[in-house]
């Protein structure tokens, strides 16, 4: 506690001494209160993300609210919504697959290390699944002082840290170590050069849990791993991607509640069938089905989808479920081609539980034309990850 406070008011201080007194909002230890609106400057870079535009403020669209239980029972207060919250993991995992137990006790091996510029880069293994191993790479910046940390995740590791430059404004990892934040990047490499993409558990042939779950499942097993590193923050990790690990990192950060925040970059965050990018039927995601795999592609009658995703959709789950398990916790949607403006009507439904929980300014989203990141993408990143774990109080329960 001592470490926490002793931060605390040296940086209430500091922001005095500016004139800026800059409130610790967004981890507050009770989670049902919210006090005033921050004015420091890392608030002010960001204050804009967390507001609808006018024409999206307060409309809920056809979605299902997640504060009614399935019966159709409306939440009535905060301890109802813990026993909601519940429901909603009870149901998904129960649909999607249960979990093996989660793999608590593993330690990164380090395979080979680099000194480049203010980081240290280590080529690093571990087991993401009971049954599998997989290598990723650990940026760690200098300075022996308690780090904020961050897991990307993408098709491969190498992106994110800036080996592979073929995809720019997509080396998350690399611009997080290089603003102080201890990074661990992962990808399906070989799924991927396979085009099988994801992880299938215990195998390919008979997969017992929807791959896109099993995804977060490796996500979490990094993050007992990173967790353990000395000099990380284990309450500062979040999660970030884009596309693909867009996917990852939404389905992650709101099946895995140890995850201090979330980014999504242009995922698709909540089920559309008119989308080809916002492909949650393929069975690589949330339709797995034994092989022969159908055509890649939307759904027609001669490619329909299989597996578990035309039932989400028969029994009226979206994805506005798994958002509000965020609550109170922040996200932000980097929104490109595939989550436009209009998702605001989404993701209202994730900032009316943050009111009924009393708390302000946890959900984000900006917008951009193109699928692809650019370079304001990669600013709005860092400056909403910086604001919300570089920022925040380090004494925290979630």
């Amino acid at each position: 506690m001592a470490k926490g406070v002793n931060h605390l008011n040296n940086y209430i201080a500091t922001c005095i001494f500016y004139g800026l007194l800059c409130p610790y909002i967004l981890f507050a230890g009770n989670s049902n209160k919210q006090t005033a609106e921050p004015s420091c400057a890392a608030w002010n870079k960001v204050k804009q993300y967390f507001q609808p535009p006018p024409e999206f403020a307060g409309k809920f669209g056809d979605y299902a609210s997640p504060l009614n239980f399935y019966n159709g029972r409306q939440v009535e207060n905060p301890t109802e919504w813990s026993k909601r919250r519940d429901e909603i993991l009870e149901r998904w995992h129960g649909l999607m697959g249960e979990w093996p137990s989660l793999l608590v006790d593993q330690k990164l091996k380090v395979l080979e290390s680099k000194k480049l510029d203010n980081y240290t880069r280590h080529k690093v293994e571990f087991n993401w699944l009971p049954n599998e191993k997989t290598y990723g790479y650990l940026l760690v910046p200098e300075g022996d002082e308690i780090k904020p940390a961050v897991i990307t995740v993408y098709y491969e590791p190498e992106t994110s840290v800036g080996i592979n430059t073929e995809h720019p404004h997509r080396d998350y990892a690399l611009q997080l170590a290089r603003r102080g934040f201890v990074a661990l990047s992962l990808g399906t490499r070989d799924a991927s050069a396979r085009n099988e993409f994801s992880l299938y558990y215990p195998s390919i042939e008979n997969a017992t849990v929807q791959p896109l779950s099993m995804l977060a499942y490796a996500a979490a097993n990094a993050w007992y791993v990173l967790a353990k590193l000395e000099g990380v923050d284990s309450k500062r990790i979040a999660i970030a991607g884009h596309s693909f690990g867009g996917k990852w990192a939404m389905f992650a950060s709101c099946l895995f509640d140890k995850f201090a925040c979330g980014v999504w970059s242009d995922p698709g965050i909540v089920f559309s069938e008119d989308r080809l990018s916002i492909n949650y039927w393929e069975p690589w995601y949330l339709g797995y089905h034994p092989g022969p795999w159908r055509k890649r592609g939307i759904i027609t009658e001669s490619n329909p989808s299989k597996g578990l995703y035309m039932r989400l959709r028969k029994e009226g789950l979206d994805l506005t479920d798994l958002h509000a398990l965020m609550a109170p916790r922040p996200f932000m949607v980097s929104g490109g081609s595939e989550d436009p403006p209009e998702r605001w009507i989404a993701l209202n439904h994730a900032i009316r539980i943050n009111d009924f929980l009393g708390v302000k300014n946890k959900v984000a989203m900006t917008n951009r034309l193109k699928h692809a990141p650019d370079a304001k993408t990669m600013q709005q990143v860092c400056d909403f990850l910086e604001y919300c774990l570089m920022d925040a109080e380090e004494d925290t329960d979630f």
